[in-house]
């Protein structure tokens, strides 16, 4: 068995990471990390420094999720794309043909931090813009994508909320 699992370093895409170890494990298929550093468009110095650390941090946390799968006896394979995410998941997909995408729903939780209720209101904002332009990438890919897509829910239980407030 060959899955695909989009995996940005986000809360949610460790949620969908862990999903696929416990629903998968007995199974042991070969997983497919595939992420994608989306480019700002534009080019000054500062916008390509912060390319670039969003490249190393990206990078990192992909490189950390696969050697997490190798240890739980996984095979697991990196892909890093730039670009549009959900184009490179659709082209990925595409070429690789896997058995099934795995990905995270886009919840309205954003990552904890010290900008949570900053993140929260921008999140809000690009949610609905994303709605009515494009759908998200969730969306997007479940009506584009050839193979079959598990799309993990990643809402927060009553008490992963109040620890995430704090």
């Amino acid at each position: 068995m060959d899955l695909m699992l989009a995996y940005d370093h986000s809360r949610n895409a460790r949620i969908a990471l862990d999903a696929v170890i416990e629903m998968f494990g007995p199974l042991k298929p070969t997983v497919t990390l595939v992420t994608v550093i989306e480019d700002v468009g534009s080019a000054t110095a500062d916008v390509d420094e912060l390319f670039s650390e969003q490249y190393a941090l990206q990078k990192t946390g992909v490189e950390r999720a696969a050697a997490e799968l190798a240890a739980a006896g996984f095979e697991a394979r990196v892909i890093l794309a730039e670009g549009d995410a959900r184009k490179m998941i659709l082209r990925a997909a595409e070429e690789r043909k896997p058995d099934l995408l795995v990905m995270a729903r886009h919840s309205h939780q954003p990552d904890s931090g010290p900008l949570r209720f900053i993140t929260r209101r921008i999140d809000a904002l690009v949610e609905e813009f994303d709605h009515m332009t494009f759908g998200s990438v969730s969306a997007f890919l479940a009506r584009r994508v050839k193979c079959p897509i598990m799309i993990i829910p990643t809402h927060l239980t009553d008490t992963e909320m109040s620890a995430a407030q704090k």
